[in-house]
């Protein structure tokens, strides 16, 4: 049978009849258009991004050893790490150059605990490695020259791996600032403004089948993830063979992570100023499936679970 091309056409009366008929069988109006003033704001769309520039690293080696750091979940520069909630868990070690008081709301053991008190009181499943003095008399192999070698030796390592990750070259800023919704092949991500966030959608990570494929984002001052605002907390996904371990954010000042709870970031964060996780009075977990390492100043952790990815 032959369709003459007129056949096909939809006259002027015919397309208000068919809108009508499709926003009947769907039980309403669309809420974006305004036909019946009752629906949710859009999801914002997927962008599909090229890769950034790729990562090259020889046989046999890794792109960004973070040798005596790596064990640790949560390192607070010189200036120690704070917890408050009753539902933050490292799995890993805990640090900081500090004398042992600078760290406050944890323990190690049910013996090495560091000024815990009924509302804070974080589980971490490692070692806490500090400067002299120990905690308390009961914990006497925590606090001591030992550990504070250790400590000393993860900050250094931390800056040797963040310099490695500041050094490479520049990429491209595909949200201009803002990684929400968009879905990112390997590569180098650099902030052209000097911040990144994740507000408004979740930024997904695509391995396309390579467990090896690495992500480094470079910026040259703050991460915010979550928002806008206080609430709406975002997350990091990973997808097609993407792996936590081959993540990296080097921040230059300061990290924020979904201020209002919740939530979840992958991969290796190392800044120079610091890092907070949720903020006080937040029940609702927060997740890291990676590391927050500063060089500098104190990590805080509200509420927060830290899984660190094996190597």
């Amino acid at each position: 049978m032959t369709i003459h091309p007129t056949q096909h056409r939809v006259g002027p009366w015919l397309a208000p009849l068919l809108l009508s008929t499709l926003l009947a069988a769907c039980g309403g109006g669309d809420p974006v258009l305004g036909f019946d003033g009752t629906g949710t704001a859009p999801v914002a769309p997927v962008v599909v991004v090229p890769p950034g520039p790729p990562l090259l690293t020889p046989p046999g080696s890794t792109l960004f050893p973070l040798g005596v750091a790596a064990t640790f979940g949560a390192f607070g520069g010189s200036a120690g790490v704070t917890n408050q909630g009753l539902l933050t868990v490292i799995q890993g070690d805990l640090g900081t150059t500090a004398v042992s008081t600078a760290v406050t709301g944890f323990r190690s053991t049910p013996d090495c605990t560091y000024t815990v008190t009924g509302l804070n009181r974080g589980q971490v499943n490692g070692s806490i490695n500090t400067a002299p003095p120990s905690p308390t008399v009961a914990c006497p192999t925590e606090g001591t020259a030992a550990t504070a070698a250790v400590a000393i030796a993860a900050r250094a390592d931390a800056l040797t791996a963040y310099n490695t990750l500041a050094g490479l070259p520049s990429g491209s800023d595909p949200g201009a600032g803002n990684l929400a919704n968009l879905v990112l092949a390997s590569g180098v991500y650099t902030a052209a403004g000097g911040t990144f966030m994740i507000q408004g959608g979740n930024l997904t990570l695509d391995g396309r089948g390579d467990p090896n494929a690495t992500w480094v984002f470079q910026m040259a001052q703050s991460l915010t993830v979550g928002g806008p605002g206080a609430a709406f907390p975002q997350r990091v996904v990973l997808i097609n063979g993407a792996q936590a371990k081959n993540v990296f954010w080097q921040v230059g000042s300061a990290a924020t992570v979904n201020a209002g709870g919740g939530g979840t970031l992958e991969g290796t964060l190392i800044s120079q100023a610091g890092a907070a996780f949720s903020t006080a009075g937040n029940a609702t977990v927060t997740t890291l499936n990676g590391r927050a390492l500063s060089l500098n100043a104190s990590v805080t952790l509200v509420n927060t679970v830290i899984n660190v990815p094996a190597p």
